[in-house]
């Protein structure tokens, strides 16, 4: 059956006075409009007759009117204008979920901290237990105002101090700064408040308070749990909150259920907001700029331009108003038909900043152990990773977008052919996604195997890459590979150093700020570290995108001259994977 031609002419709503009219024996036409009318009557199916139809309540509550004829558009000459369509009920939409859910952190301050910032008064901060342990100088983060510790947090940490956990270890040294702190204190002055500054932090200009006596303030709603540590602290915020009633009294808490009941209370509570590096992740920086499109014409004024004679890279110094937004080993690049540019920003000095050329790596001739980039992001992070002047490489990307690959295509590259490294050290995150399997039998490298899945099956992509060795030649390429990759443990890496080692870290999203640190300070000489995560992929309980470690050393290492940082945004792992990525 042949398709119907297209109308010519574009097409208007119909008149209210054209409308089909109810007929016995024949449904009415219905009609979808912009505001509802009356309906005409209908046919009673039991007697035949017409009666008139129930008035509907979900429209608007005054009487609507009835539409009137809607004259035609006007047409431009060459394009013709669409027709205007009628605007569906909320009933008569289907559609589908957004392509992208993006989990919204809501980090916004009590309204008794919102008071208290408008007219310049302190606050006293109550912290909860799970704070302390979280954050072991979180008590030196609150600036001006004053800190406050009920003696059921000093209880609750006394009660986790033991162990070889970090929550054990954040204990004990709460412990030993508030044993610091009290040192050479009489003991009439606690009650008066010891100042945080004792230690050498200057930023913390407030006074540490203890629970020195059983508050007699209001009690709680009856029917709570008067044993619990959760309502004791609550008790002694809601005391205090009547003692000092001129003061703003602000509970500072982790545990979500803790501030939901302090609130239903009408307590002032807060989450700990100085661990997150930044409010949205959104902000996090790329690593990548768009030049505009009229760069060449506002910078190309005494531009100059070399050679490099030993890498065959090109060079400009530029002047302009653009540059100072610019980083140093930030990513630059300019769109156009004939020729796409694509540099790294050398040098920076004022208006003035040093572009390099990127070497292609999305030529065959320029390939890393067989494998090109397949985008422009792939490019900047295969520069950065081949680049021996860059010491610390951060990749973020979700998943497929070709993270691991890169990484261990540039280790094999520099490690088996230009002998930059010795060998290749991996590391992850043991946090499963589900339940724990239990303990793994065998050595420090078999107990690591199940989680190394991910480079298992890169290097089976990447053993593949030669076909001209055949069975036996890629068993041996495999095994000389196997024997220059090491599998480490995340947990015996204290006191380690790394010497000339191409050191990758997988999953590192799921790390928090301080194991960051202890894995980026293992660096001896010659090492390069890369960091690799997808960080809308945290399997960390309390840890969130804008307070992993991830986040953190990519903020945190921006602008060195040493380091690099590229996003990755294309998946290329499959069709399906990166429909998935997008939908689900």
């Amino acid at each position: 059956m042949p398709l119907p031609k297209i109308p010519s002419k574009p097409a208007t709503l119909l008149p209210v006075n054209e409308y089909p009219k109810a007929q016995p024996g024949k449904s009415p036409v219905r009609a979808i409009a912009a505001a509802p009318v009356e309906a005409d009557p209908v046919e009673d199916l039991i007697s035949g007759k017409a009666v008139p139809a129930p008035k509907s309540n979900r429209g608007r509550k005054d009487k609507a009117t009835p539409l009137t004829a809607v004259p035609a558009p006007q047409a431009a000459p060459n394009r013709p204008q669409p027709a205007p369509v009628a605007k569906l009920k909320e009933t008569d939409m289907d559609e589908p979920h957004p392509a992208k859910h993006k989990p919204v952190e809501v980090n916004v301050k009590s309204s008794t901290s919102r008071k208290a910032d408008k007219t310049g008064k302190t606050k006293v901060f109550v912290l909860d237990t799970n704070v302390l342990m979280h954050d072991p100088t979180c008590l030196f983060r609150f600036e001006e105002h004053d800190v406050y510790l009920p003696m059921m947090t000093l209880e609750e940490l006394d009660d986790h101090k033991k162990g070889m956990s970090e929550v054990a270890r954040n204990a004990r040294q709460v412990s030993r700064t508030l044993d610091a702190l009290i040192a050479d204190i009489d003991d009439d002055t606690i009650e008066a408040g010891i100042e945080l500054a004792k230690l050498g932090n200057k930023d913390a200009k407030g006074r540490l308070f203890f629970q020195t006596r059983l508050q007699n303030g209001p009690s709680l709603p009856e029917g709570l749990p008067v044993g619990k540590a959760d309502n004791q602290i609550l008790g002694v915020v809601k005391a205090l909150a009547a003692e000092q009633p001129d003061r703003a009294i602000v509970l500072v808490s982790k545990d979500i259920n803790m501030r939901i009941k302090a609130r239903a209370l009408a307590l002032p509570a807060e989450d700990y907001f100085n661990d997150h590096v930044l409010e949205d992740t959104d902000l996090l920086y790329s690593g990548i700029v768009a030049l505009p499109g009229d760069f060449w014409d506002k910078h190309s004024k005494n531009m100059e331009s070399w050679q490099d004679t030993r890498n065959g890279t090109t060079f400009y110094r530029v002047t302009g108003p653009f540059i100072p937004s610019l980083l140093v080993n930030q990513f630059v690049y300019l769109e156009s038909d004939d020729s796409p540019f694509q540099a790294q920003v050398k040098e920076l000095n004022g208006k003035t900043a040093v572009l390099q050329v990127l070497r292609d790596y999305s030529h065959t001739k320029n390939s890393v152990w067989g494998i090109t980039a397949r985008n422009r992001e792939q490019n900047f992070a295969l520069n950065l990773l081949m680049n021996p002047e860059c010491d610390f490489v951060t990749l973020l990307g979700q998943a497929g977008t070709g993270k691991t690959l890169l990484a261990l295509a540039a280790g094999l590259a520099q490690v088996l052919e230009t002998k930059q490294y010795n060998e290749i050290i991996v590391t992850r995150v043991t946090v499963p996604v589900g339940e724990d399997i239990g303990f793994l039998p065998g050595t420090e490298e078999e107990k690591m195997s199940p989680w190394m899945g991910a480079f298992d099956d890169n290097l089976e992509v990447l053993n593949k890459s030669d076909n001209d060795a055949g069975d036996w030649g890629r068993a041996a390429t495999q095994d000389l590979i196997r024997s220059r990759i090491k599998i480490k443990s995340l947990n015996f890496m204290r006191g380690r150093t790394f010497v000339n080692k191409f050191l990758i870290i997988d999953e590192a999203q799921n790390l928090t700020p301080k194991q960051m640190k202890t894995l980026v300070t293992r660096a001896g000489p010659g090492t390069k570290i890369l960091c690799l995560g997808n960080i809308a992929q945290i399997d960390t309980p309390y840890l969130t995108e804008g307070s992993s470690g991830l986040t953190y050393v990519v903020d945190r290492f921006k602008g060195w001259a040493h380091s690099g940082h590229v996003t990755l945004a294309r998946g290329e792992r499959s069709r399906l994977a990166d429909h998935a990525s997008d939908v689900l």
